[in-house]
């Protein structure tokens, strides 16, 4: 899970370097411990490399081919050596990196057999060394080198003796060259050069690129080294050239994103794509699978389709799955979740299965993703960049798509219904605002946080638990509410905050219930509900919902949670947009 980029120009510009770092900053949710860039000028290679989040370049030389790193520490330490961009024995060859090469020991000790000097722990080293130790071009190179490797990587490879090129390798984790008029941008994600072009050629599995300086253009080839063939690429529209991805009046990307919800939600309502994903569901068996926030939707999917369309929906977490999908009957379709469409596990389950024979729909924020262009048909939940590593309107939006497919299944999409609820957010964010510093002021000082819900809240008290988790680092356990009685009542003392998700649908008796049960132990009973009671110490009101309408409370206490979590980190100096030790984007397993 790092950020890689590589940046060749027609001719040397004094904006080189600083296009590279901005590019960086737009790559910093993918891993944000430590970064650096390397460029080619008239003494050989320049580079730079800092532990911590990245700020200005040191050197601003004119330059015309550059590359750079953000890096998210998978193996060896943070430090500068770590760091990349690596080099060679010769500080001729320079590599960024990201994925993981996971026969790099045995290419470590060969390379050390033949006197290679190793000034790393990291993986990616041995590519460089590799690199040193054949001979021809970069491109011809690539070609034997990229087969002796095993595992999950891009990489972007440059060498001053070739100070015309660029090569980049491609297998398991994303790259995108974005083609300008007289550059050309590789990198993991598109938003590192949102602001060049919307032109994108994206890499697939085993692609090799090379990009050459040829007269007054930039030139490129392509050969694909699971194929042994040369391939021909096309050039795609990015669908993403307008978004807006400024903080704009906010102070962190999260809060910004958990705002403009009821907004992007009525973008997400893709009633078309809700109805192609039901016509592939209808009368098979479905496995969802998906990791962390988007499993957390599927599992609310799997409630909701069962309640409004009586569809039974299967769940997997992803990277369990994987042990599954050999065994899987050919006629199961798999729906995949997720934000990015770059999810290493989710990735390695929709491969397994294409090569089956099965059947891939998704739900995906991501148009120009892995995930998109693998899977058959797409709902896309079109909430735009998603930068906040804690994910919020791409959750909402999942559990929208699923509430549309579930009508969708049933026969009737009752859009109507869906906007009224979106409304009431609209009316209601200011409120859920302020009750959440009130509940976070309480919360910043304790070490447990018990959230708990039942039937279609259960979910949602897992996500909230995420929530806080992620970014305020309290520990909280979200858990269906009947399950207290079997172990985790033990932990009930007094003044231990208990979140209770309790609006007055099919679940709300069993709900209070369980809430006075930690009540009698001497819990703090938060509750969120529609109606108010005795037990709770304090209350965040959502609108009130007809019983003909009470499947649709999960997208009203999504927001109210995810703002307790954003406050409470808050209040505990937390980096709320960049946790520690996670990335947004997790690709790698």
């Amino acid at each position: 899970m790092c950020g890689i980029i590589g940046l060749l120009k027609l001719n040397e510009s004094d904006s080189g370097i600083h296009d590279i770092v901005e590019g960086l900053k737009r790559l910093e949710y993918r891993g944000y411990d430590s970064w650096g860039y390397a460029s080619i000028n008239s003494s050989g290679i320049v580079m730079e490399k800092k532990i911590g989040r990245i700020t200005k370049a040191t050197f601003n030389h004119p330059a015309s081919i550059i590359i750079g790193h953000t890096r998210w520490a998978t193996h060896g330490n943070v430090t500068e050596a770590n760091a990349h961009p690596h080099l060679d024995c010769n500080n001729q060859i320079a590599i960024v990196h990201n994925g993981i090469i996971e026969n790099y020991l045995e290419l470590r000790e060969q390379l050390i057999k033949e006197g290679h000097t190793f000034k790393s722990q990291t993986d990616s080293e041995v590519v460089t060394h590799l690199f040193e130790k054949l001979q021809g071009d970069l491109f011809e190179r690539a070609k034997q080198i990229a087969p002796m490797l095993r595992g999950s990587f891009s990489l972007v490879i440059m060498d001053a003796r070739y100070s015309d090129q660029l090569v980049a390798i491609k297998n398991e984790s994303p790259l995108a060259i974005g083609i300008a008029e007289k550059e050309a941008i590789f990198a993991s994600d598109p938003l590192a050069f949102i602001d060049q072009t919307d032109d994108a050629i994206f890499l697939t599995e085993g692609d090799i690129a090379l990009a050459k300086k040829s007269g007054n253009k930039i030139t490129f080839e392509f050969f694909n080294y699971l194929t042994n063939n040369s391939v021909t690429k096309q050039s795609t529209k990015l669908d993403w050239k307008n978004q807006k991805i400024e903080l704009g009046e906010y102070k962190h990307y999260m809060l910004k994103e958990i705002v403009e919800q009821p907004v992007v939600m009525r973008q997400g309502m893709n009633l078309d794509s809700a109805q192609d994903l039901a016509n592939e569901m209808h009368n098979k068996k479905v496995i969802a699978i998906g990791c962390g926030t988007a499993r957390h939707s599927a599992v609310i999917g799997k409630h909701i389709l069962n309640k409004i369309a009586k569809f039974p929906l299967e769940v997997m977490m992803a990277h369990e799955f994987s042990y599954f999908v050999d065994e899987i009957d050919k006629d199961t379709v798999i729906l995949a979740v997720s934000q990015s469409g770059e999810t290493a596990d989710v990735m390695e389950c929709v491969r397994k299965a294409k090569k089956r024979g099965l059947k891939i729909i998704s739900i995906v924020n991501v148009p120009s993703s892995s995930l998109a262009r693998d899977s058959n048909k797409v709902f896309y939940t079109n909430c735009g960049p998603e930068i906040a590593v804690a994910s919020t309107k791409a959750f909402s939006n999942q559990i929208l798509a699923f509430y549309l497919i579930a009508f969708a299944l049933s026969g009737e999409i009752k859009k109507q219904k869906i906007e009224s609820v979106i409304g009431m957010l609209d009316k209601n964010i200011s409120y859920f605002d302020l009750k959440a510093r009130e509940i976070a002021e309480y919360l910043k000082n304790k070490v447990h946080v018990y959230i708990l819900g039942k039937g279609v809240n259960f979910p949602i008290a897992l996500e909230g638990a995420l929530k806080l988790k992620e970014i305020s680092y309290i520990h909280a356990e979200g858990m269906p509410s009947g399950e207290l009685k079997h172990g985790t009542l033990a932990l009930i003392e007094h003044g231990v905050p208990v979140i209770l998700i309790c609006p007055t649908d099919y679940t709300y008796h069993d709900s209070i219930s369980n809430g006075l049960e930690t009540k009698a132990r001497g819990a703090y009973l938060i509750g969120i509900s529609d109606k108010p009671h005795p037990s709770f110490n304090m209350w965040i009101q959502l609108p009130e919902l007809s019983k003909e309408d009470e499947i649709l409370y999960p997208l009203l206490e999504t927001i109210p949670l995810q703002l307790i979590a954003y406050y409470t980190a808050l209040a505990l100096g937390r980096d709320v947009d960049k946790p520690r030790n996670l990335a947004k984007s997790v690709t790698v397993k």
